[in-house]
């Protein structure tokens, strides 16, 4: 699972350091955000055709391995 983080690549000067995938410049964001408002895997991949699969897997990691952090109780 770690090996799909490695599509996830983080370049200053591309996409404003944001993450892109496979340092093409395709950010995260763009692809979450399309999932989000409930377009295909198919469409997204038939939209992007240099995207494989494995690049919307490695998103949706990268996006909850970024929200996984230790909450502090009082």
């Amino acid at each position: 699972m770690n090996n799909l983080l490695t599509r996830i690549t983080q370049t200053p000067g591309q996409c404003s350091g944001r993450p892109c995938i496979r340092g093409m410049r395709i950010r995260v964001s763009d692809i979450l955000e399309l999932w989000v408002e409930n377009v295909s895997v198919t469409e997204i991949l038939e939209d992007f055709p240099d995207l494989e699969p494995e690049d919307i897997q490695a998103c949706l990691l990268f996006a909850a391995r970024r929200t996984d952090f230790t909450r502090l109780t009082a």
